[in-house]
């Protein structure tokens, strides 16, 4: 697991932002993008209809476990960032998001933790960040600890991260006993949670 700082909530925190200019379209909010793919599919036909499907909710997720999964067996690197030379947990999480569909998130597990909507474990959607924290035992004997970890879930009780040192990028499951007594929880970055609503409401 990578050695990252312990969660400490900032006063001014970096949040999570999407940029207007993404690869494939240009957003100015959720409603846009629905309203966009309705338009396409009206005027334009199948190949418009195609294309709009990126535009949508399962569109960006598909595109985020899509890169995040080319990437696996790429090798951990405290502080790594790029896939040519390696990277930790909070490097890797960043890139996927920032390459895949131009959302930027903060630069470490504590603080990606700060960012976005709370996500109840029954709710995840592939896309979504869950977070460990490390583990210690509290003289009531409760399980305690900052923030120090973050992955990728993809689905079925799996995520993707780069977990430690000699270790590569891989795929795990929620219910081994290593990660189910250190998961800390789930968020949504605030601009895949507002697509999802634009969608809901379109």
């Amino acid at each position: 697991m990578s050695p990252l700082a312990a969660f400490t909530p900032a006063a001014a925190m970096a949040q999570s932002t999407l940029p207007t200019q993404l690869p494939f379209t240009t957003v100015t909010s959720a409603k846009d993008i629905t309203a966009g793919n309705a338009a396409a599919k009206a005027d334009d036909g199948d190949d418009a209809a195609q294309f709009s499907d990126a535009k949508t909710s399962q569109g960006l997720r598909d595109m985020l476990i899509g890169l995040a999964m080319e990437l696996r067996h790429v090798r951990y690197v405290r502080g790594g960032r790029d896939p040519s030379t390696g990277f930790d947990c909070s490097g890797f999480v960043r890139y996927v998001f920032e390459r895949a569909i131009g959302l930027q998130l903060p630069s470490n597990s504590a603080s990606q933790y700060l960012v976005g909507k709370i996500i109840h474990r029954d709710d995840m959607q592939p896309g979504d960040l869950v977070f460990f924290r490390n583990t210690t035992t509290s003289r009531h004997g409760r399980s305690k600890g900052g923030i120090s970890h973050v992955a990728i879930y993809i689905g079925q009780g799996r995520f993707i991260h780069s977990p430690r040192r000699g270790e590569s990028v891989r795929v795990d499951n929620l219910s081994d006993s290593y990660w189910a007594k250190r998961f800390a929880g789930a968020r949504r970055p605030e601009a895949m949670a507002q697509i999802d609503a634009g969608a809901h409401n379109g």
